[in-house]
């Protein structure tokens, strides 16, 4: 038998917050994500074009799920990491909309291919990343 197709790219990405308001105004208002989806106390959901940012307050998912979404249970403690890819040669750019936001760039790092990428922390200190994709040598 055949081994199917490898998956062609990562749909979805879990982060866990403590606050849903201030991550949406994190995500949604400086990062520029779409709100897609929200339950109160629970989860959001941000559109990055055809990926899904899914927010989800720990507490609340870490019990199986009821109804006609029966997700199993999951949970994280402590920060996480996400990466967005964001457009060749808007580093700079990127550098002083987070800070005309007053977000703190943890850390400016040139890697040894040439990429630059900058860390932030979310409201629930996430490390959040902002790096061309050819950082790991992606055209686009």
């Amino acid at each position: 038998m055949a081994a199917p197709t490898p998956p062609g790219a990562v749909l979805e990405t879990a982060l866990y917050v403590d606050d849903l308001d201030a991550a949406a105004r994190f995500y949604g208002d400086i990062v520029g994500l779409r709100e897609h989806q929200r339950a109160p106390g629970r989860h959001l959901f941000m559109r990055a074009e055809t990926a899904m940012l899914m927010l989800f307050v720990a507490e609340a998912t870490e019990e199986p799920s009821e109804g006609k979404f029966p997700v199993p249970p999951h949970g994280a403690r402590g920060p996480g990491h996400v990466c967005f890819r964001i457009s060749p040669g808007e580093t700079e750019a990127w550098a002083r909309h987070l800070a005309a936001h007053d977000v703190t760039v943890e850390a400016d790092f040139h890697w040894p291919n040439g990429v630059r990428s900058l860390y932030v922390r979310d409201p629930a200190q996430n490390s959040v990343e902002f790096a061309e994709a050819k950082l790991w040598d992606f055209d686009t």
